[in-house]
């Protein structure tokens, strides 16, 4: 028996309960790890909330990402062996290969043998972040040395994994929060520069900074009436990438802004970079070069122990912080 993070219902994070559960051995092209820490995403928070893409069947597992070691490999899986220490890239079902518990059964496709100078904590906060903002910035954007590029929300996860690969290319970051608070905690994380959104216009702040012609790449997982600036603000043929709706407000349609600047507006999912082999290759390949350089470091912002599961979700649900929340096993 393994001890578990169930939910029987959704609701708060009172429904998180840690259960005595017997874990199956794992499919033919899973491996089994032993948890040593879990990245906790709003995801789960969502998921648990009954406000996800995905419905619960109860009782239900949750959680996309972890790290730890190798208890055992499926009979199809080559490449990894007992003991290993390896971090989880986020599956495609939140229910089916949670990670919240002392065991975890993952697809070895996602399983990933992270360089030794991160610890299990850092491991389980690597993921999630960097495939979803390399995915954007880099396999869709194409983004480039000397790109500017709009970060909004820029204190998640996200926003400062957006920050790190950007510098990688040689990209300019411009980083928006709401107010001048976080200014230089953004700029420590490495953004070039802060535009605080209720003190200062967005479009004469980014105009200003890239001397007239915009930026060509925005990062947004926002929407609402935001949208219509940040448009403003991009340059001829740029595209934005819309990749959540963390506003609860509509979101107006920019007709002139995109009609007069030949504007891409897409739709972006983390899924598309892992359900595709050869894309997520490529995710692996430069995340784990990034890693490896130091160019890439994740940043976090507590950790609890899992015995204040229900803490870590109700951290995360009340404060803005910088970095990711991680439950150490």
């Amino acid at each position: 028996m393994s001890r578990i993070v169930r939910i029987h219902e959704y609701g708060d994070a009172s429904v998180l309960k840690i259960e005595d559960v017997a874990v199956a051995a794992p499919a033919a092209d899973e491996v089994q790890i032993a948890v040593k820490a879990i990245g906790i995403n709003r995801a789960e928070v969502m998921f648990r909330n009954h406000a996800y893409l995905q419905e619960a069947e109860f009782p239900s597992r949750l959680g996309y990402e972890a790290a730890g070691t190798i208890v055992t490999v499926g009979e199809d899986v080559t490449g990894f062996a007992e003991g290993e220490a390896v971090s989880v890239i986020p599956p495609l079902d939140i229910a089916r290969w949670g990670t919240y518990g002392e065991v975890a059964n993952v697809p070895a496709r996602l399983v990933v043998k992270h360089p030794a100078a991160l610890s299990f904590e850092e491991a389980a906060a690597v993921w999630m972040q960097y495939v979803t903002a390399w995915g954007a910035l880099v396999e869709q954007a194409k983004l480039f040395e000397g790109d500017f590029v709009i970060v909004t929300a820029a204190s998640s996860s996200v926003g400062l994994a957006a920050f790190q690969i950007a510098r990688m290319v040689g990209a300019t970051v411009i980083a928006t929060t709401r107010t001048s608070a976080k200014r230089q905690a953004l700029l420590d994380a490495g953004a070039h520069h802060v535009v605080a959104t209720e003190e200062e216009d967005l479009v004469a702040k980014v105009m200003e900074i890239t001397d007239g012609a915009g930026a060509r790449v925005v990062l947004d997982p926002v929407g609402g009436p935001s949208f219509e600036p940040l448009t403003a603000s991009m340059a001829r043929g740029g595209i934005l990438l819309e990749y959540g709706a963390l506003s609860g407000e509509p979101t107006p349609f920019p007709l002139f802004s995109v009609l007069g600047k030949s504007l891409t507006l897409k739709g972006y999912l983390y899924s598309e970079i892992v359900s595709d082999d050869a894309a997520l290759d490529r995710a692996k390949a430069f995340i784990v070069a990034g890693l490896e350089s130091g160019a890439l470091k994740p940043r976090i912002a507590r950790t609890f122990p899992l015995d204040a599961i229900q803490d870590a979700h109700r951290f995360l649900e009340s404060n803005d912080q910088i970095g990711k929340v991680v439950v150490t096993v």
